[in-house]
């Protein structure tokens, strides 16, 4: 064999070997296997109206995994998104129900809020060196009791009717949900894969010490990415406020174990430093496709709960093993 041949085929084997431990390889074939699995056994999961409810249904817990996965990438967790989306929901419709503020002023107070709480997360854990699941344990019980106290336990309605557009809306054929999503998406994938800052977002979760040598302000970074997971559980509540219209003090209970699986089935390590966004987006998908495609078959919902368990430690498991 000629030496250009020779060249040629160790490109091509080492093309192949890039290919198949690319962290989107794993989500993208669990993605097509679960599709056709549930459009062989619904004759209506392909059709073009289940798609889109598909994505419009995920697009709150989407969201919220993108913050999760700058959280996760840096080698942290944020257990409080779910709480802080149900408090930041409950104070904007309060401020426009109790308080009378306009209802963009609502809707900017309850992101500021959403991006604070996210802030104070960061730098809890930055500056005074506590354990982050401790931290966003903690903020997660303060921000579900506050929202609770605020509406007095009960859903605060009588929104504009315009609200309703951010989580029902749709734009021709496409749902204004799925729109918010994709945008967070996009400016995510910007973030990290084209700006110094997921540069250093990625060397925190490799290694922090190594990043600190190198000069990383590694405390500043834990900050941003905690603000961040704190401002995209913000705009999920936009969402969820406009589907319910209503501050709902209970909602998001147990979304931050979706957003976590979304981002773990997408192929982010959960040590961090490994990961694409693209891989969430394929996980809260997947996610979202078990849930419609069980329910569209009539499984039992206590069910579809221990097989969407299963599935999600296979995942980890499968992916271990293929790193």
């Amino acid at each position: 064999m000629s030496p250009d041949a020779t060249t040629a085929t160790a490109g091509r084997t080492a093309g192949l070997r890039n290919l198949l431990h690319s962290p989107l390889t794993l989500p993208l074939v669990g993605l097509i296997v679960v599709s056709c699995l549930m459009g062989l056994a619904s004759d209506n999961f392909f059709s073009i109206s289940n798609i889109f409810n598909v994505l419009r249904q995920v697009s709150i817990v989407a969201i919220l995994a993108v913050g999760m996965t700058f959280v996760i990438l840096t080698g942290g967790i944020d257990l409080s998104v779910g709480a802080v989306m149900a408090l930041a929901g409950t104070i904007a419709a309060g401020l426009i129900v109790n308080s009378g503020l306009p209802g963009g002023v609502a809707l900017a107070a309850g992101l500021a809020l959403g991006l604070g709480i996210g802030l104070a997360n960061g730098a809890l854990v930055a500056w005074g060196r506590m354990p982050a699941i401790i931290v966003t344990l903690a903020t997660m019980g303060m921000a579900r009791g506050l929202a609770l106290i605020y509406s007095g336990g009960y859903p605060v309605s009588g929104i504009p009717s315009w609200i309703s557009w951010f989580g029902v809306g749709r734009v021709g054929m496409v749902p204004v949900p799925v729109i918010i999503m994709l945008v967070v998406y996009a400016l995510a994938w910007v973030l990290l894969q084209r700006t110094a800052f997921g540069r250093h977002v990625y060397a925190l979760g490799g290694n922090e010490l190594a990043a600190q040598l190198s000069g990383v302000k590694t405390r500043r970074i834990k900050l941003a990415v905690y603000g961040i997971s704190g401002l995209t559980a913000a705009i999920a509540a936009l969402i969820l406020t406009g589907r319910l219209m209503s501050g709902q003090p209970n909602a998001g209970v147990g979304f931050e174990l979706d957003a976590i699986a979304a981002v773990v089935l997408g192929g982010t390590a959960i040590a961090g430093g490994r990961g694409l966004i693209l891989g969430t987006l394929i996980g809260a998908i997947l996610l979202g496709i078990l849930n419609n495609g069980l329910n569209l078959m009539g499984i039992n919902p206590y069910l579809q709960d221990v097989i969407k368990g299963g599935i999600i430690l296979l995942a980890i498991y499968i992916g271990r093993e293929w790193r």
